[in-house]
């Protein structure tokens, strides 16, 4: 998410405490009047999607939205460093009516700051995620549509190095990738260090390696995350080794995430590790540079578990802010985006409405006997209060960075030091959590 799509320069943790309403707001969104042309109010949507605000598609959205609900006024307000400035307007009551909920707000503050949208029991029946943002029983958000974990890549860049088949291990990738530097044509991957949002989405392969959906639940008892044989240790080896073996660019302080969308479209850099939702992106780059579209691919997450695997999950839950005094409008805006607008579709992306169809761009791993699983949240809570004890958050880029930091000789230590490091750090802070 996110930033293009997701502008997110996640900032350090924020801690957020929720305001009284003063008597504005109410801890339930309603259910949509049955009549549209009776829903009235003003509304002021908060995005990260700052492309589409330039271009206008939030516009032609909202145009589309008024065709049905003709009364409600749509403001958007878009963010740069969305994660960053909506924490810290979370600490007001002023962080517009309908907003994408932070990543790293911990899900047992969600009651706090967000209305409830309904009952998981019924709302699950139409929406898939649901459990991401449930508490107490009760939805507190709903995403716009899911993602798969892996690499976009240029598929002509990989082909002209002799690389017609996806890596199936970790190996098989870093073989790869030396292909393309040996061809000299193009950087053979692309960290996105310095809007660092880019290396916190690595988190998001958790189950991939191992093909695990208990994956992610299982480090709330899991001392050692970074050990050999987890998926936090093949995932960052990862990174690890492509900056080490300097297989990314030369100074990762430089990058530029608008020019990285252009330079992999365009054949000038191999793959980055980013959402399925990215592949639109680079496709749209692609033909605003005068390349094809088509040379864009998507391969999952090499695998330590003999199959290849991607996790499924969604991508920015929606939310309507407990405070809003247009609860009925905000109501009819997230429901309308979500389940009527096509934002889904038109970004390749999986709709969170069950039963909607994977898109076209997802076909090859179809094709290719590519499992899709999801990441139990059984344990979401407990692991994200050991993260944030541990102060090491993987959902945001601060940790990650500081590797690929070490990695090429611009702080101290190696990998396996920091592995230890971190491993302490987490195993400390379990041990507080869990009595």
């Amino acid at each position: 998410m996110r930033r293009g799509w997701p502008a997110v320069a996640a900032a350090s943790m924020v801690v957020l405490t929720a305001c009284s309403s003063g008597g504005g707001g109410t801890s339930a969104a309603p259910s949509v009047n049955a009549d549209p042309v009776k829903v009235t109010g003003s509304i002021t949507v908060l995005t990260n999607r700052t492309d589409q605000l330039g271009d206008g598609t939030l516009d032609k959205y909202a145009a589309e939205f008024n065709k049905v609900y003709p009364n409600v006024k749509v403001k958007f307000e878009g963010m740069k460093d969305y994660e960053g400035e909506v924490k810290i307007r979370m600490n007001t009551e002023n962080y517009g009516d309908v907003l994408p909920i932070p990543s790293d707000l911990s899900i047992a503050q969600f009651p706090n700051f967000f209305s409830s949208l309904g009952s998981s029991e019924e709302l699950s029946k139409t929406y898939q995620w649901t459990d991401y943002a449930t508490v107490d029983s009760k939805v507190y958000g709903i995403a716009n549509f899911g993602t798969v974990t892996g690499f976009v890549y240029n598929k002509k860049v990989w082909a002209d190095a002799g690389v017609t088949a996806w890596p199936r291990t970790p190996e098989e990738f870093l073989a790869d990738l030396k292909a393309i530097k040996a061809k000299g044509q193009a950087v053979p991957y692309y960290t996105n260090y310095h809007d660092g949002w880019p290396l916190r989405q690595w988190t998001d392969a958790i189950g991939s390696p191992s093909c695990d959906e208990g994956a992610k639940d299982e480090l709330a008892t899991t001392a050692q995350p970074w050990a050999a044989g987890g998926d936090l240790n093949t995932i960052d080896s990862l990174v690890y080794a492509i900056v080490d073996q300097k297989l990314s660019e030369d100074d990762p302080t430089t990058t530029n995430w608008d020019q990285s969308k252009v330079m992999l479209g365009t054949g000038k850099v191999g793959a980055m590790y980013l959402g399925s939702w990215s592949v639109s992106q680079m496709r749209d780059a692609a033909t605003k540079a005068g390349a094809d579209p088509e040379d864009i691919g998507y391969m999952p997450f090499p695998s330590t578990s003999g199959k290849l695997c991607s996790v499924l999950q969604p991508d920015y839950k929606y939310a309507i802010n407990k405070h809003s005094r247009n609860q009925e409008a905000a109501r009819a805006w997230l429901d309308w985006y979500i389940a009527k607008s096509g934002a889904a579709q038109a970004e390749q992306g999986i709709s969170s409405v069950k039963g909607s169809e994977l898109p076209a761009a997802l076909k090859p791993f179809t094709d290719n006997g590519v499992q899709l699983i999801g990441q139990k949240q059984d344990k979401s809570a407990v692991v994200k209060k050991i993260d944030k004890g541990a102060e090491i958050n993987l959902d945001a880029p601060d940790y990650r960075q500081k590797l690929v930091d070490i990695a090429r000789g611009a702080a101290p230590g190696d990998r396996d030091g920091y592995f230890a490091e971190l491993d302490k750090k987490w195993s400390q802070a379990q041990k507080t959590v869990n009595g």
